[in-house]
Formats: structure tokens, sequence, C-alpha cells
């Protein structure tokens, strides 16, 4: 029995770890999706600013629908 309660904790602590490892891992990640995620905000920013000057009317995305 003790055997079996030995394995069992030792499972349990590599299980522990993996947990801990992916919850690092999985943190990381969504900061640098955050990071990301503002730079093309700011890239999309840029291009639209971009084609404004070159062709002098607001970009179709930015523009209000008909209706407004």
């Amino acid at each position: 029995m003790q055997e079996r309660m030995d394995h069992a904790e030792e499972v349990l602590a590599h299980l522990t770890r993996s947990v801990d490892e992916l919850s690092d891992i999985v943190a990381r990640q969504a900061r640098e999706i955050e990071r990301l995620a503002r730079a093309v905000g700011l890239l999309m920013e840029r291009e639209a600013e971009r084609e404004f000057a070159a062709g002098g009317q607001i970009p179709l995305a930015d523009q209000r629908p008909p209706h407004y």
C-alpha cells in the first residue's frame, strides 16, 4: 500500500510541476499577444495615415456608413 501511495505522490508532484510550467508559458504568451496586438494597432493607424496622406480621403474602414 505504501508503494502505491509513494507512486501517487510522485505522479502528483510531476503533474503539479507540469501545470506550473504551463501556467508560466500561458502567462508569457498572453503578454506577447498583448504586445503584438498593440504593435498591429499602431501599424494599422500608421498605414491609415499614410493612405490618407497619399490619396486625400479617409480610409474606408474609418468612414461612417451612409445611414449615419
